[in-house]
């Protein structure tokens, strides 16, 4: 899931691949403001099939959040 993820960073924000890691956090780190943030949430909405709840978008805080929440959601 990851890679997956890291993938979704680098292809579609633009991201630098060698700054991401799992515990890397968006906003400080990664410089994802709100926006990318809310268009990240689609593209994982959109490519794995899952809803995630608006309640559940400030938890993304690290790459690693949005690894495991996806992972929790048993999305492959």
């Amino acid at each position: 899931m990851y890679e997956k993820v890291k993938k979704l960073l680098v292809d579609e924000l633009q991201i630098d691949p060698s700054d991401i890691t799992m515990d890397a956090e968006l906003a400080n780190d990664l410089g994802i403001n709100s926006l990318e943030l809310a268009d990240l949430i689609l593209l994982c909405e959109e490519k794995f099939g899952v809803q995630i709840n608006d309640d559940d978008i400030h938890k993304f805080i690290s790459v690693g959040d949005v690894v495991n929440y996806l992972s929790a959601a048993n999305v492959s």
